[in-house]
């Protein structure tokens, strides 16, 4: 029994090559002939004069052809389809083949490339041993540039010792009059109150934010300048702008490889308003929207890091951005002309996440061995290390700094959040969420009266100081991420692709 060589089936009408000897469908390889004008099997040059008819049968004749109205024609066209199927898998599977042998020696000459690299680098190394070995000989001292010589990278820092003066005296400059406001602010009138959020209702869901495939936002940020609008981040590497009071996307920026881990605005009045994020991709990025046509631009692309960026924050002069790697560094950067200020020396842990204090003064940093590390930004140094005083190891995920600066919300264990008291460092009081409970964010809101936790059971919000449960949201299942609305009276929190929001009723 003949097979044709295409479909794999028994041939009606069967034909043989006389150049290969394959047998084939007279009709599928009169096709393929007519789009390729080669044989599908040895890829040589054929002609239809090529073909020859396998007369089995002679004394049969083919029937009729049927009419398109009756139940032969309809199986025809089927036929007819299923052919052109065949046809397009097959030549769908030796694209395949040639696109696995491409990559196949791509990789080969890439890991070549990696050998001959490693093997020049050994080369190198060894020679500047030599070369101090002769000079140690000689009684001659090592030249000041002897040191590694590397390829310029336009991000390098422009300085790792200390800040320039000129933004140590904003920074310090901003930190006073802050600090002097602190002291005498009040709890504005106009905010919600703890007996209030025990009235928090579900008022408004966003749903299908962000691409189904990889599904999930990461990240959220509301506009303190115009409170509908609010930034997102997603597995999907894009940054969305969108508008609740209209339901529209203002803005879908692409330019991350991998997930978006922050997103932040920088809105300072007289400037124009920046849209922060910063990635899995080991980079920051700032758009800003175009005077002439209105569209969001990109205006910097800060690849400072060596690993993914896990914190980033705006500095309270607005012209200053911080971020956090789990290359154990963090880096300030200008807002005005995006280059790189500072940045720290490697620490012993990698950075997991990252709070700036209201004064501007402090940074906080996660790690994933449950410490938390502050540091004083203005010299570099590390002015407290916080320590959990037993229980599992974990890694600290989320930060936030009370906005009257002396306390700090964070995990102090996998199912718990802690309040960590500055003054004293010490931690003040725990608050148990169950075992079932993991954390994924913490906030405080601007009076320092509630403070918010969302992880696998929804959000919780709870009040400072009496540290009584107000209000549980579960309805949304796994929330990643959570911040607080304008004048405190919602909480808009992230689960899967969908953006919620609870309120007052």
């Amino acid at each position: 029994m003949f097979f044709c060589a295409i479909s794999g089936e028994p041939p009606q009408d069967p034909v043989v090559s006389s150049k290969s000897g394959h047998v084939y469908e007279r009709r599928l390889i009169q096709k393929y002939i007519t789009e390729n004008g080669t044989d599908p099997i040895t890829g040589e040059k054929l002609e239809e004069g090529d073909l020859v008819a396998v007369k089995a049968s002679p004394n049969a004749a083919p029937p009729r052809p049927p009419s398109h109205s009756s139940i032969p024609a309809l199986l025809t066209l089927f036929q007819n389809e299923w052919d052109a199927l065949v046809l397009e898998t097959f030549a769908l599977k030796q694209q395949y083949n040639s696109t696995r042998q491409e990559l196949s020696y791509s990789l080969y000459t890439q890991d070549a490339a990696s050998r001959v690299i490693a093997r020049l680098m050994r080369e190198r190394d060894a020679a500047r041993e030599a070369l101090a070995n002769v000079q140690a000989t000689m009684g001659i001292a090592p030249s000041a540039g002897s040191g590694d010589v590397e390829m310029a990278d336009e991000t390098a820092p422009a300085s790792e010792g200390t800040l320039p003066e000129k933004t140590l005296a904003e920074i310090d400059e901003t930190h006073k009059a802050l600090f002097a406001v602190r002291k005498k602010r009040k709890v504005p009138a106009e905010y919600a109150t703890p007996a209030q959020v025990k009235t928090f209702t579900a008022k408004h869901t966003i749903p299908s934010l962000h691409s189904a495939s990889p599904a999930g936002i990461t990240t959220i940020a509301v506009s303190t300048a115009e409170p509908s609008q609010f930034l997102t981040g997603g597995n999907d590497k894009v940054v969305q702008l969108y508008d609740r009071s209209t339901d529209k996307v203002l803005a879908s920026l692409k330019g991350h490889t991998k997930k978006v881990n922050h997103v932040a605005f920088r809105e300072r009045e007289g400037q124009p308003t920046l849209l922060l994020s910063a990635g899995a991709d080991k980079i920051a990025r700032v758009w800003s929207q175009e005077a002439a046509s209105g569209e969001y631009i990109s205006r910097s692309t800060i690849r400072t890091h060596k690993s993914d960026v896990t914190g980033l924050a705006v500095h309270p002069t607005s012209t200053l951005l911080l971020l956090g790697s789990q290359d154990k560094t963090y880096s300030v950067h200008d807002l005005t002309t995006f280059d790189q200020l500072y940045r720290s020396p490697e620490a012993d842990e990698p950075f997991t996440s990252m709070a700036l204090h209201p004064d501007g003064c402090l940074l906080a940093v996660g790690t994933p061995a449950s410490t938390i590390q502050i540091f004083d930004i203005r010299s570099g140094d590390v002015a407290a290390t916080l320590v959990p005083t037993d229980g599992v190891p974990f890694t600290v995920n989320s930060l936030s700094f009370s906005e009257n600066g002396y306390h700090l919300l964070a995990p102090d264990s996998l199912s718990s959040v802690g309040i960590w008291d500055l003054r004293k460092q010490k931690l003040g009081h725990s608050i148990a969420l169950g075992e079932g409970f993991k954390v994924s964010s913490v906030a405080y809101d601007y009076t320092a009266q509630l403070l918010g936790i969302a992880g696998s059971e929804g959000v919780r919000v709870h009040a400072h100081k009496s540290w009584e449960e107000l209000a549980r949201f579960e309805e949304g299942g796994e929330v990643v991420d959570l911040v607080f609305g304008a004048q405190s009276k919602e909480i808009w929190g992230l689960s899967g692709r969908d953006v919620r929001v609870w309120g007052l009723p």
